[in-house]
């Protein structure tokens, strides 16, 4: 006998005393079929060596009810949403480092996305403009940052929609960012990044980020991933309140350089991007000038506890 599964609507109450465990062993079959667009219908064969009808009705009431209560494990019979984001990383950008300058605000970022630990791709854009006033540079995993971007595009939509002359400034759109990403974290289900986000509006310059858990603060300049360590160092000795732009650009070549000999997942291959009340520039690629002919490179274990 087939049945469809998800018409079934036989109420448990008719049944109080169902259980699975008081009828005879069942042969259950599993059948899908796939009509155009359409999520999968569900098909059931149910198999018994001996069953009466009001048993039959009480076991497909009870197989309902167990499957509904496992909407949350994904698998056949269970909720197609269930697992389409992302659990573990797999293409992941490196660092990103951001800084104020007098007219606004700098950012830099390879381009580089490792598979796991094998640098697969070295074109990687990871840095976008986010409406009039914004710009956002994300490291972690690249899927989930073009699942921000949508994010984003929905709302910058959303607020040129009211056509009132006013649009999102930078605080706000980090603002919004800390939530999802804090909403994600809440949910065991979080979108695995961490962001950058600079901008300018009305003359205020305004820098901050947002951790993968929702853990966000401004300051006048930041980094993630392993520029936390070894970039922001640098650039508490080095920067100042009223740096220019090639003092600035010169500032992060000199992190993102740093960053590119003790970082093994860094590439020779980086963008420079600005904001100002003008609007965004992204650099064309470019790399850097790169001097491997340290004693350290060439020989790491000379000195070192134990070596010859």
């Amino acid at each position: 006998m087939l049945v469809q599964g998800d018409t079934m609507s036989k109420d448990r109450r008719l049944f109080p005393q169902a259980s699975l465990s008081r009828y005879p062993p069942l042969h259950l079959t599993l059948q899908t079929q796939v009509v155009g667009e359409r999520p999968p219908h569900i098909f059931f064969t149910l198999n018994f060596l001996s069953c009466s009808v009001d048993e039959y009705y009480c076991l497909l009431v009870e197989y309902n009810l167990l499957m509904e209560s496992n909407q949350a494990k994904p698998g056949l019979l269970c909720n197609p949403e269930a697992s389409q984001r992302t659990l573990y990383p797999y293409v992941t950008g490196t660092s990103v480092v951001a800084l104020k300058y007098k007219d606004g605000i700098l950012m830099a970022a390879d381009m580089g996305g490792s598979y796991g630990s094998t640098l697969r791709y070295k074109s990687v854009e990871r840095m976008k403009p986010i409406g009039k006033h914004s710009l956002l540079g994300a490291s972690g995993e690249i899927s989930d940052f073009q699942e921000l971007l949508r994010y984003l595009d929905e709302l910058i939509l959303y607020d040129n929609m009211w056509d009132d002359g006013n649009s999102l400034g930078p605080k706000e759109v980090h603002n919004y960012l800390t939530r999802v990403m804090y909403n994600r974290r809440n949910k065991f289900n979080p979108l695995w990044n961490s962001l950058v986000l600079g901008g300018v509006k009305k003359g205020q310059k305004y820098l901050g980020m947002v951790s993968m858990i929702g853990v966000n603060f401004e300051d006048n300049h930041v980094a993630t991933g392993f520029g936390n360590h070894l970039a922001r160092p640098i650039l508490r000795d080095e920067w100042h309140e009223n740096l220019t732009f090639e003092e600035g650009v010169k500032l992060l070549e000199k992190c993102m350089r740093v960053l590119l000999y003790r970082d093994r997942s860094a590439v020779n291959k980086l963008q420079i991007s600005k904001i100002t009340e003008e609007g965004v520039t992204i650099s064309q690629p470019y790399s850097l000038k790169t001097f491997w002919g340290f004693s350290a490179f060439e020989n790491p274990t000379l000195g070192a506890e134990g070596s010859w």
